[in-house]
């Protein structure tokens, strides 16, 4: 049996992935003030842009076998390229389906249903139904850490986890010490107010999906590099991510950062539960979800309003 610490350990990498979903998936509630349905399959055009980015990289520029702890420098440059398809993807989906609809924010969560369809859809007709891996070898633990302290801990892991805190890090420094952030902001609290003011609120909408579809492209990124990619990765981790929405207040990005860490350390630390296999994680991290709000409604850092 894996040892609590490992377990910790596994639940932070995990959260790590929730974490970058949920961000984009608050982000376009609160300023597009509607639940996008298709924010996890957003996720998996970003992981596949990652993969046919990767290959290319690989295969055509020089250099890119240079590893840096242990990942080739092809890695970070196709999580790179994943970003760009996804930005690319989201924003001709708020300018071509979105924007022309005009509709109530119910009517744009049931269009995102479908949008997520379609996205899933193009991906399974165009490279199968099959799972892919990143051309990144699979090293062992790293033998420091878990000489130290007993935990497996791979290069994988500790990349997950590092570039995540630095896309968390840029992100709060965006929100809080730049023109944009403070727009940002005040439109999320008050968009007609923040029209009234002279913010140019489509320019605020259209940075929201540009940040929420690359946040989203690496998690689906890490995802398949810790995992696998495959067409439905995205979808299958949908209700996780709004479980940690919910759990640290719907528009909330910095809830979302709290509520991705407890659901995703709750979902990988359900194996410890006497009798409650790994296959239960999902529920176990609904019930906590509930058992939360029903204590603080709002979510652990919404607004009581």
């Amino acid at each position: 049996m894996l040892s609590m610490l490992q377990y910790v350990a596994n639940g932070i990498v995990f959260s790590s992935i929730i974490i970058l979903g949920a961000i984009g998936l608050s982000l376009v509630y609160a300023i597009g003030n509607f639940a996008n349905f298709a924010h996890g399959d957003l996720m998996t055009v970003g992981a596949f842009g990652a993969i046919i980015g990767g290959s290319f990289l690989t295969g055509y520029v020089p250099g890119t076998e240079v590893s840096i702890v242990g990942i080739p420098l092809s890695f970070y440059l196709a999580v790179l390229v994943g970003m760009v398809v996804a930005t690319v993807v989201a924003l001709a989906t708020e300018r071509l389906v979105y924007r022309p609809m005009d509709a109530t924010p119910i009517q744009l969560l049931i269009a995102s249903i479908g949008v997520a369809l379609a996205y899933r859809g193009a991906i399974q007709l165009r490279y199968g139904a099959e799972s892919r891996t990143f051309d990144v070898g699979r090293g062992g633990p790293i033998p420091i850490i878990r000489e130290t302290i007993g935990v497996s801990v791979t290069q994988r892991h500790l990349v997950i986890v590092s570039l995540t805190v630095v896309l968390v890090v840029s992100l709060h420094v965006l929100l809080q010490y730049t023109t944009l952030g403070r727009k940002m902001r005040a439109t999320a609290d008050n968009p007609t107010l923040a029209r009234v003011s002279g913010i140019r609120t489509s320019e605020v909408i259209t940075a929201m999906w540009i940040i929420g579809a690359a946040l989203a492209a690496a998690g689906g990124a890490f995802l398949g590099l810790d995992t696998l990619v495959y067409p439905d990765m995205g979808f299958d981790v949908l209700l996780v991510l709004f479980a940690a929405v919910i759990l640290g207040g719907i528009g909330s990005v910095y809830g979302a950062v709290a509520g991705g860490l407890a659901i995703g350390m709750a979902h990988e630390l359900t194996p410890l539960i006497p009798r409650v296999g790994a296959e239960y994680g999902p529920a176990v991290a609904f019930i906590i979800m509930v058992a939360i709000l029903l204590v603080r409604p709002s979510g652990i850092m919404g607004d009581r309003q």
